[in-house]
């Protein structure tokens, strides 16, 4: 990080320094983060992001966290609860570990009690960002006609392509997890949960109904295509999707199921659009079947250089125009990453049906 020009955090229309500190110990150095807060700061003054309640002793302050998250405030060894609660002259109660509650700010004066509040909220957003994601919004693309022909696609590559660089069948998709991802997000817990499957019924009713008619869309599954700039060195081949009658509703329902939990909170901002694409060969796939591509490079390590490319240039030639099939589409799911139902594909926590008139959710 350049200590002269520190990295801005906003949070509700507050702007603050992500400052690192460097803590010795013993043994070894650990980074731990700070975060001033910016001239717009309300940490002196009331503040309308929240509420903070006047009781016999002062004031007070709850703020919702996801249990996960309570290392992050309360820091190694209690050294970033004991420095909140030093430099906010407040107290903080967080719950036991594991026990989902709220965490529970004190003080005698107010100004401290919204000065430790906004800075525990400016922590947990940091950190938050870093968590792996839990799950996903999808569109299932394993219907039996689908994966007998992405079957058909492997055996065809393995007969044709496999003394190519870096081709095995390691590489491919497994078919019951066929899917477009449209975003991904990071639920710690129930609440969260909810929060999310609660906002796709808000997108049906607000979008969603209007744009489908309430009925299935037909797509079509046809040609393969690299994601990266040179098909010598791929590490990502996936099959194109289009509307069958030509129209751009998918993208436009994709875009705005993003755009709407972006606002929320609930998933991170990566591209201006959705970029719809079913994987069908993946090098993460070589270690771990299971992987799943992380759409959001802040949300952990990148595992790129841990990855064996393949070359594509005659899977590209030979299957460029493949046809995958016709498939009716008429949900759109919460997806929990590395899970999965009946049908082998990934469990659901809640899904937005297009032909139907609710949300269905494993968590009501």
């Amino acid at each position: 990080m350049d200590v002269l020009r520190p990295t801005l955090i906003r949070i509700g229309g507050r702007v603050y320094r992500k400052n690192l500190i460097r803590e010795q110990d013993n043994q070894h150095e650990e980074e731990e983060e700070e975060f001033c807060a910016g001239p717009t700061d309300c940490a002196d003054e009331p503040c309308d992001a929240f509420v903070v309640e006047e009781t016999e002793r002062g004031f007070q302050c709850r703020v919702e966290v996801p249990s996960p998250l309570y290392k992050y405030i309360i820091g190694k060894k209690g050294e970033t609860k004991k420095r909140l609660e030093t430099e906010t002259r407040t107290s903080i109660s967080i719950p036991k570990p594991g026990i989902e509650g709220e965490i529970v700010i004190t003080g005698q004066h107010r100004s401290g009690v919204i000065s430790a509040r906004t800075r525990i909220d400016v922590l947990l957003e940091s950190f938050r960002k870093k968590q792996p994601f839990t799950h996903f919004l999808s569109f299932a693309l394993n219907q039996p006609t689908i994966q007998e022909k992405f079957l058909q696609f492997k055996e065809e590559v393995l007969e044709k392509c496999s003394k190519d660089d870096g081709i095995s069948s390691s590489l491919f998709q497994n078919p019951a997890k066929l899917h477009l991802t449209l975003g991904t997000l990071v639920l710690l817990n129930e609440q969260e949960i909810r929060k999310a499957c609660d906002l796709l019924q808000h997108c049906k009713e607000d979008f969603v109904d209007q744009i489908t008619g309430g009925k299935p869309l037909t797509v079509e599954v046809a040609g393969v295509e690299y994601m990266n700039d040179d098909p010598a060195m791929t590490d990502v081949l996936y099959a194109k999707v289009h509307m069958k009658d030509g129209s751009d509703r998918l993208q436009v329902i994709a875009d705005q199921l993003v755009e709407r939990f972006v606002a929320s909170g609930l998933m991170l901002k990566e591209w201006d659009r959705v970029k719809l694409h079913a994987t069908v060969m993946n090098t993460l796939f070589r270690k771990d079947p299971s992987a799943e591509e992380r759409n959001n490079p802040m949300t952990g390590k990148s595992s790129f250089k841990e990855r064996e490319s393949f070359n594509s240039r005659n899977i590209l030639k030979l299957f460029n125009n493949f046809y995958f099939g016709e498939v009716q589409l008429d949900s759109v799911c919460l997806s929990q990453r590395f899970s999965s139902d009946a049908s082998g594909y990934y469990a659901t926590s809640g899904q937005l049906t297009f032909s139907g008139s609710s949300i269905r959710s494993a968590h009501r």
